[in-house]
């Protein structure tokens, strides 16, 4: 009976090893993604921010050509785009608000806040946000969210009801 007894212990070991062995390699990937979901974020944010920087270039420099404000539809066709056709580059991905504008003219990620923002009873934060739209609330995915939700407020989608709390304006049927 002595070896059935040690024999188990052998395999108990074992199966601790392994266990273990797991662990440490969970951990390894948990810390790489968090590695790459960071550099994730700085790209993405850093993509949106040149987008904008480009989009504000590209109006203010079809306003002094025409004289007139440039619209979404005049800021960049892909013909006239030296980078080929369908270039993202002066193309204005959240349009200013109007009364006539809807909801579903906006990027499906940036629709998913209007709606969370929508859906609560008062203003939200980054990360209530995130968490109420079951995004990650880790720090850089939430300072991503916060370019988003900034990004909205200046195109008249939100408001800002003091630092850093955002809601939808009190009336949608006039401009902001």
């Amino acid at each position: 009976m002595g070896s059935l007894i040690d024999e188990l212990r052998r395999r108990e070991a074992a199966a601790r090893e392994e266990a273990e062995e797991i662990r440490r390699g969970i951990a390894e990937l948990r810390e790489r993604l968090a590695r790459v979901e960071e550099r994730l974020s700085r790209l993405e944010i850093a993509r949106e921010e040149v987008a904008e920087i480009l989009d504000e270039t590209g109006a203010d420099h079809a306003a002094a050509e025409g004289g007139g404000e440039a619209g979404p539809a005049a800021e960049a066709t892909p013909a006239s785009s030296p980078f080929g056709e369908g270039s993202p580059i002066g193309v204005l991905t959240v349009p200013p608000w109007r009364p006539d504008l809807e909801v579903s003219v906006l990027p499906g990620a940036y629709q998913d806040l209007m709606e969370v923002i929508a859906d609560a009873d008062h203003p939200l934060r980054a990360a209530q946000v995130a968490e109420a739209a079951g995004l990650s609330v880790d720090r850089s995915k939430v300072e991503g969210l916060r370019s988003k939700l900034k990004r909205l407020v200046e195109r008249g989608w939100l408001i800002e009801d003091g630092p850093g709390r955002f809601t939808l304006p009190p009336r949608r049927g006039e401009a902001p």
